[in-house]
């Protein structure tokens, strides 16, 4: 390959690279219908010319948002299969690393968003992640399971807690204090991470999953 076509198409990937980070704040923000490419453009400080020689659409530019996000959430899913830990400790270290992706990654956090907005859409992204929770919980046949919690329910409460966590990165529910405190941090738990309240809840929900510790 001759250095100047190198050259372009190094230039071409770092326009591409800055156009998928510009729109996925804008989705994260306004969503689908509400993001312009004329704003994405704005954005990334790339003419509008450059952004449709990219992206023709604002549908293509979403599918490559999208596309990206997926693929950060896979690579933790098949971190949490590799992991040598016991069934349910897997599934709770799953959740928190979703949880932490999320907020931290604002890709992941427009990827999800344009799973339930995108017209070609499912409306859910759970089918990255919640079959990696099924199986493995059906692998280890129940062990460390209490005999009265059912592996479903299991499953429901992964997806439920998730739920939640994504519905918090996307304001405070009422009644709660915003992320970040206003001075009561350390009290109510608003100035903590939305991993760290996912973390809480695990804290109190285990115990009933696993059941009392036996007698020696």
């Amino acid at each position: 390959m001759e250095k100047n076509q190198m050259v372009k198409q190094e230039r071409a990937e770092r326009t591409r690279e800055s156009l998928v980070r510009a729109a996925a704040g804008e989705f994260a923000r306004a969503g689908y219908e509400g993001t312009s490419l004329s704003r994405v453009a704005r954005a990334a400080g790339i003419s509008i010319g450059a952004l449709t020689f990219h992206f023709p659409a604002k549908a293509n530019l979403a599918q490559a948002v999208r596309a990206r996000g997926d693929a950060a959430v896979r690579a933790r899913v098949a971190e949490a299969a590799d992991a040598a830990t016991p069934p349910l400790d897997t599934v709770v270290a799953l959740t928190l690393d979703l949880a932490r992706l999320l907020e931290d990654d604002e890709v992941a956090r427009a990827a999800v968003r344009l799973w339930r907005e995108l017209p070609d859409g499912d409306g859910t992204w759970t089918t990255l992640w919640l079959p990696a929770v099924t199986e493995t919980l059906a692998r280890a046949g129940r062990d460390g399971l209490d005999p009265a919690v059912s592996e479903h329910d299991v499953v429901l409460l992964a997806e439920y807690l998730v739920a939640g966590a994504e519905s918090r990165l996307g304001g405070p529910l009422p009644g709660l204090p915003a992320r970040g405190g206003d001075g009561d941090g350390d009290r109510d738990g608003g100035g903590d991470s939305v991993e760290q309240h996912l973390s809480r809840l695990w804290a109190l929900v285990l115990p009933s999953l696993t059941g009392p510790p036996e007698a020696e």
